[in-house]
């Protein structure tokens, strides 16, 4: 539950740290530029809201770590990708999507403090302890903090604890573990593909048999 909260927390203060010109700049997302992701942030934050809110009366389908399923590298065709990128050229000031954020994320991240772990939650067709599914959004947002500072030299990364908990999960979830050598940052974003690995760190790769690149999305 921290972790979420100090994952969540951190990304947030990064998007208001940008400046102006830096929502046009591309992010880690292919074929999303930085309003575009923030944009999207701002539907994770209302799903969050919505997902704790839905208590379910069955037992979990799924955990934090089979919550995430592969796909195929994302082609920008995807209605809700499109309707992503529309939306955030909607907004138009780039401090409106500030605010945005700010206002329903904040309320996001009341709403995990003072929820219950133990309480299964439904959502996307599946059910999972409220712990379980924060858990998850702690890969979710440590991910998307990479996206979002890609092309901001200087700004600052995620948490340590959250970076560290985000390779875990992407391990289990590989059922593999990556190279020693590789720090939790190279290892998440080569892990998903965002960044190839250099010469030396593809060998350490074949070597360690982990099947790579991992295009995840949640649910």
């Amino acid at each position: 539950m921290d972790l979420f909260s100090d994952s969540w927390a951190a990304l947030r203060t990064a998007v208001a740290d940008l400046r102006d010109e830096d929502f046009a700049r591309p992010s880690g997302c292919a074929g999303w530029l930085v309003r575009d992701l923030v944009c999207h942030l701002v539907i994770d934050a209302q799903d969050v809201l919505i997902t704790l809110v839905t208590p379910a009366g069955t037992q979990p389908t799924r955990d934090a770590v089979t919550y995430w399923n592969l796909v195929e590298p994302p082609t920008g065709e995807d209605p809700l990708d499109a309707l992503t990128v529309r939306l955030a050229a909607a907004y138009g000031e780039p401090w409106l999507l500030k605010f945005h954020l700010d206002d329903v994320g904040s309320a996001a991240g009341r709403a995990a403090a003072l929820a219950d772990p133990t309480v299964p939650v439904a959502t996307r067709d599946e059910v999972l302890t409220t712990g379980d599914y924060l858990t998850a959004y702690v890969l979710e947002w440590t991910l998307h903090h990479l996206d979002l500072i890609a092309y901001l030299p200087g700004a600052a990364e995620p948490p340590a604890e959250g970076l560290a908990r985000s390779r875990e999960l992407l391990e289990k979830i590989a059922g593999a573990a990556f190279p020693a050598t590789f720090s939790d940052k190279d290892a998440l974003l080569i892990g998903t593909g965002r960044r190839a690995p250099t010469g030396a760190q593809e060998g350490e790769l074949r070597r360690s048999a982990t099947p790579l690149p991992l295009p995840l999305v949640l649910g």
